[in-house]
């Protein structure tokens, strides 16, 4: 259990705040260079992605800022809180991998800041992280037990049985347990698995997470659906999704984590009866909105719900017959479909509602469409960042609090749109 820490080191954590926005960065790249240098065998649990792009230690940078600035409010970080440690499970970090994160820490403070970093600084911060790591522990050790309860833990072998293009780029994967126990845990419909493969051009393993793309069904396999980019180095941004792509077919194996994620919704919760859920999407962000709204029809839940996605073309726009069979079928269910290029046999009201534009909020009915005049209605978004911040942003504009407004983002850290 982590020492308490005192009025006075408080104090000075929050007087550092300036220093670490300014060397913060600076901060975050020793560390990891000289964390994973030291130790290689935590490759597997880095991505080498958000490393080679500077993505991981920006983020570690703008976590470790935030926590000197609400150290004395540690409320304020729930949210980040809640969504680094269900990462974290995901990734199955253990409690005693905190000491190794706390000791390389400190240790890059004092490298980066010199005589800067005085005695009472580094007793500070080593009080400051200490608190913080226990909160991480206590919180994770929560979801591990659950997860015990369910009967799993640690990675988990599966087996990929269909592989099924959804679009042009994204294709379904379906996964079973290659022991072949069943039913699988059930999930919150917005949740993800995290998904780790060899990779023999790096000598490693990484890992990835995966939004599982539609609603429990009866426990017998998950789905993802995988974007497929543009050839790639080994180091690119979506070099585990290439390799799914391109070098695993119907039979072979992966291993997967226990679903995990605070991005989702509960379509058993009576309390939102009747409440209006609108899901705005861009590209492959349709994935974990697509398992909400197959769970929100499934459930028999009346709740209205608003589809709005936005999409280069019709061919690489995912889902799109089930969406349509889907408002066909539930009177409480419309969708809106935005695409940049329109093609020869594209057709309005069968393939597109706004055509030769991106996403435009403005062009949908406020209440039909964005309900804007039901203070209950709720807002999940997922595309990329800046799509996300932009979509908020226009929300919040319109009169949405943006308490009711939820965003997940497919990479390290968190969506900054302050």
């Amino acid at each position: 259990m982590a020492a308490p820490i005192t009025p006075e080191q408080i104090a000075i954590v929050k007087a550092t705040a300036p220093v670490l926005k300014e060397h913060g960065v600076a901060i975050t790249t020793t560390f990891y260079k000289n964390l994973i240098g030291d130790v290689p065998a935590l490759h597997n649990f880095f991505s080498t992605t958000s490393q080679t792009t500077g993505r991981q230690p920006r983020a570690l940078a703008g976590a470790v800022l935030s926590y000197a600035t609400y150290i004395d409010d540690l409320p304020k970080l729930t949210h980040a809180v809640e969504r680094i440690a269900h990462k974290h499970v995901s990734l199955q970090v253990t409690p005693e991998q905190y000491d190794l994160v706390g000791q390389y820490l400190i240790q890059a403070i004092g490298q980066v800041l010199g005589d800067a970093a005085t005695p009472e600084i580094v007793d500070a911060w080593v009080a400051a992280y200490g608190v913080l790591a226990q909160v991480f522990i206590n919180r994770e050790g929560e979801m591990y037990k659950a997860n015990a309860a369910d009967g799993w833990v640690g990675w988990r072998k599966f087996r990929i049985t269909q592989k099924v293009p959804e679009s042009s780029t994204i294709t379904s994967f379906y996964l079973v347990p290659s022991d072949g126990a069943t039913p699988l845990p059930k999930y919150l419909p917005g949740q993800y698995i995290s998904l780790q493969v060899p990779v023999p051009e790096l000598g490693y393993l990484q890992s990835r997470q995966y939004s599982l793309s539609e609603a429990p069904r009866k426990g017998e396999y998950y789905r993802i659906s995988v974007k497929r980019e543009e050839a790639l180095e080994p180091s690119a941004p979506a070099l585990v999704s290439n390799m799914l792509h391109d070098k695993y077919a119907v039979g072979d194996e992966v291993e997967l984590s226990h679903p995990q994620g605070e991005f989702f919704v509960d379509p058993q919760d009576a309390s939102k009866e009747g409440v209006p859920v609108v899901l705005v999407s861009a590209g492959v962000g349709a994935t974990p909105l697509k398992a909400i709204l197959d769970s929100l029809v499934s459930s028999g839940a009346k709740r209205p719900v608003s589809w709005i996605h936005s999409s280069r073309s019709s061919a690489a726009q995912p889902f799109a017959d089930d969406i349509r069979r889907i408002c066909r079928e539930n009177e409480n269910v419309s969708a809106n479909v935005f695409l940049r290029t329109l093609g020869p046999e594209d057709r309005a009201g069968v393939h597109y509602e706004f055509g030769d534009m991106r996403l435009d909020l403005a062009k949908l009915d406020k209440d039909r469409h964005l309900f804007l005049g039901d203070s209950r209605a709720e807002y999940y978004i997922c595309g990329p960042e800046a799509f996300m911040v932009d979509v908020r942003r226009t929300l919040v504009d319109l009169g949405v609090e943006k308490s009711r407004t939820f965003l997940e983002l497919f990479a390290t850290g968190d969506v900054s749109d302050e």
